[in-house]
């Protein structure tokens, strides 16, 4: 738990060294400026110094308070994109703020002299405006970067804690600097702290990618790069320092790996290239006696005060007692380390709503079952710790207890206790978790969908090899369509045909010498000859071999199974790739069958939530037929653009095909939530 410590240490003590020394450059500045400006025998207050400092803290404190606020009150969706967002944020800022140090930390202590000089000529307010902006960058870099840290461990205590201390630190050496007691070469600090808050950020950086690949920002949350979590405990000593202190998890995405390493090695060869150093700490001095500000001044001072306090701490007080998404009927439930809803009581049957509160400390997923048919009558499938949540849902009589989920905890339940009530108005019963066994099926008859859709294929293929064969090209392109849009309606089991599939349909993209590779086979590879003026000689091989692959993958197909967990999955990513692979040119070799290749698509998607309904309708009972609308208007905007080439679609046809697209992939996704075998 306490590596999670470290790294946030480290962000305190290196943001509270910087605003630390920007205090103290100001104090040392205003003992020298002040008396050179101000009549014999009088000096300038640093009050208003300490002023701008305090509503700096202030400030930073309400912005941590707000984006934890209104992170507990999004969906599960939006808190995912929240917290990818700002960590990305988070990570832009921190690396700036890196690579500013090195370049102003020679002349920092100078400029800020001569912000002094200007603002006492202007009044003492215009002085705490300056330590206000001065420290309140730090301050709210220091909020962001905690709060993506805390959300990317998933604890709260340590990372604060651990924030806390650094903090503390820091202020203990800047009163020693100040002082000159110690004295400690401050480049060679900030160079080696750097560095290592440069391989934090590059983690903080893979986990908001993820979460917004998570959220459906950002596609590939599906192409996993390595998956150790059934390999190793990620709650043992070893791996917790590893993920505490790097913000690396066992499990990772293609995007998520390739942007920690790019980042990591042009930021950390970018920053060993830098000849620039840190600047050496400000000379030590004796502290002055303090006098009040001029009285003419005074309401000056109290009403910026007011200005830089007030708000902040208004906001705070809202975040403190504004009551979220809880209602006034809603019964708290509370999740801790070691106990999972202990103060929860039997209610009525019918509408209730919970709020629930988690304390752990960790990440949790929060499930209400019903004890008679184990079904999940409500979930809250990923609540951060520190955070909230309302959920509403429907009893009926009978028992019912909560059960709470956690890394790095054990699972844990909370007693059963019987609701009683009316039952005229009751809503149906909650429905079980799925499994494996329960998805089987469907895979079973979409495998039985795909043996004669091959059997189909396979015959155009041998119209095709037969126009080539009498050398009539168009005829040869024509068919070429017709058994394409075969393959598409299969698409949900394009994962399990292996290599088979990539022959029959691999794209050149990725190959040695692109569409002149060997390589480059199949009904992609035909494609491109026809339209790009190959003979119909030199095509008949491909078309033989395109033959040959295809038999070969019917007899395979037998031996062959598709995995039932990715059939809920796949009901997303057919249309999901349409509009990123077809939608955008990529699997165009020359057709232009976008459009064609998307309807064939639709139908395969249809075919999937078919064999999913048994278990979608009791789940959602309005989501099936709300899909199946929006399929319905994406079909004619699709027939509506004419079959033509998105290129040469009118910009308004090609707008609606996009945006209905986008509407029905909306609530596409809900079907892998709603259809995921639980983990634990």
């Amino acid at each position: 738990m306490w590596a999670y410590a470290l790294p946030n240490l480290l962000i305190g003590l290196r943001e509270g060294l910087e605003a630390g020394l920007v205090v103290s450059i100001l104090v040392a500045a205003i003992r020298k400026t002040g008396l050179s400006d101000t009549p014999a025998g009088r000096r300038i207050s640093t009050a208003p110094i300490w002023l701008g400092v305090v509503a700096a803290v202030v400030l930073a404190l309400s912005f941590g308070a707000v984006l934890t606020f209104y992170r507990s009150i999004l969906s599960t969706t939006g808190q995912e994109a929240l917290g990818g967002s700002l960590s990305v944020i988070a990570v832009v800022l921190v690396t700036a703020m890196i690579f500013w140090m090195r370049r102003t930390a020679r002349s920092l202590s100078g400029e800020l002299r001569a912000k002094v000089a200007t603002a006492l000529k202007i009044s003492t307010a215009a002085l705490a405006l300056t330590a206000f902006l001065a420290v309140g960058r730090e301050g709210v870099e220091t909020a962001l970067f905690l709060f993506t840290a805390a959300q990317a461990s998933g604890q709260t205590v340590a990372p604060l804690i651990g924030a806390a201390v650094g903090i503390a630190l820091a202020v203990v050496l800047c009163v020693l600097l100040y002082r000159s007691t110690v004295r400690i070469q401050l480049g060679v600090f900030f160079n080696r702290t750097a560095a290592l808050l440069i391989v934090i950020a590059a983690g903080v950086l893979a986990y908001g990618l993820g979460d917004l690949q998570d959220a459906g920002i950002l596609p590939g949350h599906t192409w996993v790069a390595f998956d150790l979590s059934q390999h190793i405990d990620a709650s043992s000593w070893w791996a917790s320092i590893i993920t505490g202190v790097t913000e690396l998890s066992p499990k990772m995405t293609w995007l998520q790996v390739i942007a920690y390493v790019v980042y990591l090695a042009s930021v950390l060869f970018v920053f060993l290239q830098a000849s620039s150093s840190a600047p050496a700490p400000p000379p030590a001095e004796s502290e002055p006696a303090l006098v009040k500000a001029p009285p003419a001044r005074r309401w000056v001072v109290t009403a910026v005060a007011a200005a830089l306090v007030v708000p902040p701490v208004a906001a705070g007080a809202l975040i403190l007692f504004a009551p979220g998404k809880a209602t006034a009927g809603s019964q708290q439930i509370q999740v801790t380390a070691s106990a999972c809803a202990p103060d929860w009581s039997a209610t009525g049957a019918g509408s209730q709503s919970y709020t629930v509160v988690n304390k752990s400390g960790h990440t949790v997923e929060v499930n209400l079952v019903q004890a008679a048919t184990q079904g999940i009558a409500a979930e809250i499938e990923t609540l951060g710790p520190a955070t909230q949540e309302t959920l509403s849902t429907g009893l009926t009589t009978g028992g019912y207890f909560w059960r709470c989920l956690a890394d790095g905890l054990p699972d844990m339940t909370s007693a059963t206790l019987q609701i009683s009530g009316d039952t005229a108005q009751a809503p149906p019963a909650a429905v079980k978790p799925v499994t494996t066994d329960d998805l089987q099926p469907a895979a079973t008859a979409y495998q039985g969908y795909v043996r004669p859709k091959l059997v189909t294929l396979l015959s155009q293929v041998a119209t095709i090899r037969v126009d080539l064969a009498s050398g009539q090209l168009p005829a040869a392109q024509r068919d070429w369509l017709a058994a394409q849009l075969t393959w598409e309606q299969v698409g949900a089991a394009y994962d399990s045909f292996g290599d088979s599939g990539d022959a029959i349909d691999g794209l050149p993209q990725a190959l040695p010498n692109g569409v002149n590779d060997s390589g480059f086979t199949g009904l992609h590879r035909l494609e491109y000859g026809l339209w790009h003026g190959q003979s119909a000689v030199a095509l008949l091989p491909v078309a033989d071999a395109l033959t040959s692959d295809i038999t070969t993958l019917q007899g395979k197909l037998p031996q062959l199974t598709i995995d039932p967990t990715d059939m809920p999955i796949r009901a997303h990513e057919i249309l999901e790739d349409a509009l990123r692979d077809h939608l955008n040119g990529l699997t165009d070799e020359g057709s232009g069958a976008a459009y064609q290749e998307t309807y064939a698509d639709v139908q395969g998607t249809e075919v999937v939530l078919g064999e999913l309904e048994p278990l979608l309708t009791p789940r959602a009972p309005q989501l099936l037929p709300t899909i199946q609308r929006q399929l319905d208007t994406l079909s004619q905007a699709l027939q509506a653009t004419q079959w033509h080439s998105p290129a040469s679609t009118p910009t308004a046809a090609q707008e609606r095909v996009n945006a209905t697209l986008g509407a029905v992939l909306e609530n596409l996704s809900d079907v892998p939530d709603l259809l995921e075998v639980p983990a634990h």
